[in-house]
């Protein structure tokens, strides 16, 4: 399994990296429009990624922007439903707002709420059949 881990914050970066290497490859990005390139490069290569967990709030553009714009990008390269990415948005906010705004304006996979431990990560990732 391929993966993008999409974090700004240092420790939680190291702690998702810590939880999905055994599962295969892992790249980094710090911000949305790292992630956007990451995402673009990938599917350049045709190496792209099966999985997707993305920070909601980071500098530069957020969790939210950077969803639509690879959903966007798979759009123009006729992919959609099965074909797109799994894209599992974290955050330490547990607010109505950004639940809504993470599947209904970006087409997130699911949602998970930080601290983020092991096993709900997990139980996600076998839900959507990568594991």
């Amino acid at each position: 399994m391929k993966t993008l881990i999409v974090e700004d914050d240092f420790i939680s970066r190291k702690i998702m990296e810590g939880l999905l290497t055994s599962l295969g490859e892992c790249d980094i990005a710090t911000d949305g429009e790292e992630a956007v390139q990451a995402f673009r490069l990938a599917l350049d290569e045709h190496r792209p990624y099966d999985l997707v967990c993305m920070d909601i709030m980071m500098p530069n553009m957020d969790g939210h922007e950077a969803l639509e714009q690879i959903r966007e990008i798979e759009r123009g390269m006729g992919l959609n439903g099965a074909q797109e990415v799994k894209v599992i948005m974290t955050t330490a906010l547990d607010d109505p707002k950004n639940v809504v705004e993470a599947f209904y304006r970006g087409g997130a996979t699911s949602y998970l709420v930080k601290p983020i431990t092991k096993q709900r990560l997990m139980k996600e990732i076998r839900s959507h059949g990568l594991l």
